[in-house]
């Protein structure tokens, strides 16, 4: 079935797209509906697609085995496409303000020669998208004011928590004391777990008819899962790395790895570098003061070097048996049958995962 919805999504997206070319707002032209069009093939379709295609695997769960319409299939892939665009909005500005080089394995739009910052207005384009696929699909559906909702909700909470990130390492200001736990784990939860977790689970629920007032130990154990799922990639990121260094003496092929993982570079306030803080005796930290944050690749080195001296591996597999633990406990409490096996279904897609 997997590559049977795969299929049936990527129609969708071409339906959509079609929709969107012509919308009747817009006077278009040649030239400005070629632009939408590539701009779109090269922005939204080109990542794994897990947040739209889990519309659409939460949908089915909740739905109980009974066998969905084309017109709830269509409606439900839809949505997942409305968070692809979502994500692709994100990335698009994300990577100008992070001064990116490669995305997905190809170049950052904004880095494709013509495009420059008319990415910037590419992105709003992306943002905007989503509503006019909303009102053509949804707007006679009794969720709909809802849908709208959540989408601003968790648009509202992801630019925040990119707010947040930005704020924390702002150049110039490089001070190793702000970096907590607390911290880091509020720019994890804002700027990905409401979108990438909770958001596709949220969608399937009003789909499904429900009011999400009355799901607040779902959208929690969905924000944990992200919390878990972040720190997850950034550490097998940074370790990825580490091995690298280590066998190859550099910094890991961009195509192996997919976006570059500069985190100590680029003084991100990543869970290795907190742990390490909380882990390091007075020497070891000012020793973190002295070298975190630096282009020098001696510096990066030293740093990697303390991590290993700290076991950060051991550290990072006890926190993810903990949290599965966990996480497993509070899926089993929950009374629905059928929300268990939605939210049993993400955590056994990033569990022990490698990559």
């Amino acid at each position: 079935m997997g590559s049977d919805l795969k299929a049936k999504f990527l129609e969708v997206y071409a339906a959509l797209k079609s929709e969107l070319l012509n919308d009747p707002a817009f006077e278009w032209t040649d030239d400005s509906r070629q632009w939408v069009d590539r701009m779109l093939d090269y922005n939204v379709p080109g990542g794994k697609l897990n947040r739209g295609l889990s519309v659409i695997d939460s949908y089915k769960f909740l739905q109980e085995g009974k066998e969905l319409t084309d017109d709830e299939v269509f409606l439900a892939c839809a949505l997942g496409w409305c968070i692809e665009w979502l994500q692709a909005y994100f990335l698009v500005l994300d990577d100008i303000m992070d001064s990116s080089h490669t995305r997905r394995g190809q170049p950052c739009w904004y880095k494709l020669p013509k495009v420059g910052m008319i990415a910037v207005n590419d992105g709003i384009i992306l943002r905007n998208h989503i509503p006019r696929i909303l009102k053509k699909h949804f707007r006679g559906k009794p969720y709909y004011v809802d849908l709208l909702d959540l989408f601003n909700e968790v648009e509202f909470q992801t630019a925040s928590g990119q707010m947040i990130d930005l704020i924390t390492t702002l150049v110039g200001e490089k001070d190793l004391s702000k970096y907590s736990l607390p911290i880091h784990r509020r720019i994890v939860q804002y700027k990905t777990a409401y979108y990438s977790f909770y958001l596709p689970v949220a969608c399937a629920l009003l789909m499904s008819g429900e009011n999400l007032d009355n799901h607040v130990d779902v959208k929690n154990i969905l924000i944990e899962m992200g919390t878990y799922f972040q720190v997850q990639a950034s550490v097998i990121k940074q370790l990825t790395i580490m091995i690298l260094d280590d066998y190859l003496d550099c910094f890991g092929a961009p195509e192996v790895i997919g976006k570059i993982g500069t985190d100590i570079e680029d003084f991100k306030c990543s869970w290795l570098v907190v742990k390490a803080l909380e882990l390091a005796n007075e020497e070891q930290t000012k020793f973190l003061f002295e070298n975190y944050g630096k282009e020098d690749p001696a510096c990066v080195a030293k740093v990697k070097e303390l991590y290993n001296a700290l076991n950060l591996r051991g550290v990072f597999e006890d926190y993810e048996s903990k949290s599965y633990e966990k996480l497993i406990t509070f899926i089993e409490a929950h009374p629905s049958k059928a929300v268990q096996e939605v939210l049993k279904s993400f955590l056994g897609k990033i569990y022990k995962r490698q990559k």
